[in-house]
């Protein structure tokens, strides 16, 4: 029994650490949406497509994040529930009101902030960021919804690459997001501030600093 314990316990270590990164990696994740979002400088695609919805449905962000993503839940379930986790559980329930939070706060530290200072909080946004997206992925207990979709879509046919899919999924919740926007009456600033200079740097930068970030962090955690 002793024996049969010790060979469980490490197990039980690794689950706890996978948990553990999966809890940090969705609250990160929350804040450094939030971030984007006072900085109003561009947030990715699906929060673009959340911020549309958010202008034209007069609910709570948090209650509404969580309604958007128990939809597409429904469509991950029904077509491969392989991609569904407690992380995508944590993610589902947690994020949009840590996002919600986040903003608040920087709204509340930062009440006149300068496009210079705006900026700076775009680029430490990217950063933690790529730092929860890293622990996330590294956890490997699940993905969130909107993930999920592109990659069911890629796997249940062969002729579209997963990453051509996510390109198509992105841009539909840019278009959508905009074309939300603009029915609420956002504006071209609104429009500027979730479809802009954040969404085009995130393209470019997130996937080396994930990359580092798996190296010198999550790598490290999870091995304890």
């Amino acid at each position: 029994m002793t024996e049969q314990n010790s060979r469980q316990t490490p197990d039980g270590a690794l689950l706890g650490r996978r948990i553990l990164m999966s809890v940090l990696g969705v609250v990160i994740c929350g804040i450094a949406v939030g971030m984007f979002k006072f900085a109003a400088l561009g947030v990715d695609p699906f929060q673009t497509l959340m911020s549309g919805l958010d202008a034209m449905i007069p609910i709570r962000f948090g209650t509404l994040y969580v309604i958007v993503n128990a939809v597409l839940l429904i469509f991950a379930l029904v077509f491969d529930r392989t991609k569904i986790g407690i992380a995508t559980l944590i993610n589902l329930f947690l994020l949009g009101y840590i996002v919600e939070f986040s903003q608040g706060m920087c709204g509340r530290l930062m009440p006149d902030a300068s496009l210079v200072l705006r900026v700076v909080v775009l680029l430490v946004a990217i950063v933690i960021l790529c730092l929860a997206s890293s622990l996330y992925f590294t956890a490997d207990l699940g993905v969130s919804t909107y993930d999920a979709v592109s990659l069911v879509w890629s796997q249940r046919q062969s002729r579209i690459p997963f990453a051509i899919c996510r390109v198509i999924s992105d841009f539909i919740c840019v278009a959508c997001g905009i074309a939300l926007l603009a029915g609420a009456g956002a504006g071209i600033a609104g429009i500027l501030a979730n479809v802009g200079i954040g969404t085009i740097i995130t393209a470019f930068f997130m996937g080396p600093l994930i990359t580092y970030f798996n190296v010198h962090v999550a790598q490290p955690m999870l091995r304890g």
